[in-house]
């Protein structure tokens, strides 16, 4: 019995061996995507960092009596997660670990700087960061990672969308705006394949991943309730 078991085992080594000296055969390895594993691994710890510091934003806001803020924020940081997540998974596959770097999670003040904040942070991974990245991987060709990276910058295009009303609120007129905002009854859709953040579920499909629309799920609210908008008659 033991003698088969170790005929088997050397069967398996040497058909792995034929498999990977056949033509035609490519074997994927970390040394072949530099560039890619460098990109995957810091916007793993940027999307940690932003996980954390839209959980802590959440928490403030809701402290301060603003729980439709609390609300987006909580869902941004949900959708940060997948961002993360997904890296990560593609690093695992790689083989690469994550290195072990302290979080550097941006401060919390006020809710109105806590959205100024988050505001310029989007902007600036839309605008640079993301098609900066895209522009160094892309030669490589580990077209996973450069289609996660891609639905990350789309998902935080949305972020930025959102975000873009309260940042209005946060320039000027603080109290009556955000009172406006906080007036509202709405619902936050993450997808999980990409984290892209809505507040209506598609009909069919993600319109970043292409996912079905099943992949949405709609975030918690931050309070045990809410009071629903009278409807006007």
């Amino acid at each position: 019995m033991a003698n088969a078991t170790r005929f088997r085992d050397v069967l398996n080594v040497l058909l792995i061996g034929v498999l990977l000296l056949a033509p035609g055969v490519t074997v994927c390895v970390a040394a072949d995507y530099p560039e890619t594993v460098q990109a995957l691994q810091d916007r793993y710890q940027d999307e940690v960092e932003a996980h954390v510091s839209y959980t802590k934003f959440s928490d403030k806001a809701l402290a301060d009596g603003y729980p439709n803020s609390a609300y987006l924020f909580k869902s941004l940081a949900a959708s940060e997660a997948i961002h993360a997540r997904n890296f990560k998974r593609i690093l695992d596959k790689l083989g690469i670990g994550i290195p072990r770097k302290p979080l550097q999670p941006r401060p919390v003040e006020s809710t109105r700087s806590n959205i100024l904040q988050a505001t310029g942070v989007e902007a600036d991974e839309i605008d640079h960061r993301y098609p900066a990245l895209l522009a160094r991987i892309k030669p490589e060709n580990h077209q996973a990672a450069i289609d996660n990276l891609t639905w990350a910058w789309e998902a935080e295009k949305q972020h930025r969308k959102l975000l873009g009303r309260m940042q209005d609120a946060a320039n000027k007129w603080f109290k009556f705006l955000i009172a406006h905002i906080e007036g509202e009854y709405v619902d936050y859709h993450v997808c999980q394949t990409c984290g892209s953040t809505l507040v209506e579920r598609p009909a069919d499909h993600c319109p970043i991943c292409s996912q079905p629309a099943s992949h949405y799920h709609t975030i918690p609210y931050v309070a045990a309730e809410r009071v629903e908008p009278e409807e006007d008659y």
